[in-house]
């Protein structure tokens, strides 16, 4: 096997790849629209519910950041999402995406009414 044999791997593995990391991102995309779109069709629904617990989920990404004169550092970002749980008088329990200020007013145990648009999150009135 020559080079001739590895660089016509290449010449088939890069397209395909190249067409993978395309579909991946039409399907998020796609997948992504599809849940717009149901939520914006869904009513909009208040009913009591209690604050049942909070959550986050962090993600760090680490890279290497040089700079034009070959000194490298070290370059940390993060991502912060939250999460509440809430219970309804059925007994039913719904999680949802809340933003970091609306966590931060919330308190496990908490009482009101919950506004939500299918699984988007609107606000929390305390009773």
């Amino acid at each position: 096997m020559g080079f001739g044999f590895v660089f016509g791997i290449l010449e088939l593995l890069v397209p395909v790849v190249f067409l993978l990391v395309i579909g991946v991102f039409v399907a998020t995309m796609v997948s992504g629209l599809r849940t717009w779109n149901r939520n914006n069709q869904s009513p909009r629904l208040t009913v009591p519910a209690v604050v049942v617990t909070k959550r986050t989920e962090v993600s760090h990404h680490h890279a290497n950041a040089g700079d034009a004169s070959g000194a490298h550092g070290f370059h940390t970002t993060s991502a912060t999402w939250y999460y509440v749980t809430f219970q309804v008088e059925s007994g039913d329990r719904m999680e949802f995406s809340v933003g970091g200020t609306d966590f931060g007013m919330l308190a496990e145990g908490d009482h009101g009414n919950l506004s939500f648009q299918g699984t988007r999150y609107l606000s929390f009135e305390r009773t």
